[in-house]
């Protein structure tokens, strides 16, 4: 999609403390001019970067509030590499009348997933604005 404006812009690195109980992100993010710094807990990393980014994405795009995220799968790549392979995350998102996949590839499990979650979100905006105009 060339020419295209993501709705919002990750601010430099997402941070993860994952203590084995509890895991923590933290992020800070630009919208509408705005930048936000955002932390919240999840059961899991998955789960508390996907509820940081929608609790601060909430409060500028509130469609965000329907997106789920449905389904959650990785796959290593070059097995050989042990623990340093490259992992590919998909997850299937749906706001409760569409759904999509996003993919994302990188070495580190927790930064594919957080691309894939910003992709799906972005994606999830993108498709309740684009109907709404």
């Amino acid at each position: 999609m060339s020419g295209y404006k993501p709705h919002f812009e990750i601010i430099g690195n997402y941070r993860l403390i994952d203590d084995g109980v509890r895991p923590e992100a933290t992020i800070m993010l630009r919208a509408n001019e705005r930048e936000m710094h955002e932390a919240d807990t999840g059961v899991g990393p998955v789960d508390a970067l996907a509820k940081v980014l929608k609790k601060s994405l909430k409060t500028i795009f509130p469609e965000v509030d329907q997106i789920k995220l449905i389904d959650f799968s990785s796959k290593i790549f070059d097995p050989g590499a042990g623990t340093a392979a490259g992992v590919e995350v998909e997850i299937l998102f749906s706001n409760g009348k569409d759904a999509w996949r996003v993919k994302a590839f990188s070495e580190n499990i927790n930064k594919a997933s957080f691309m894939a979650l910003v992709d799906g979100f972005e994606y999830g905006i993108y498709i309740a604005r684009e109907k709404t105009d």
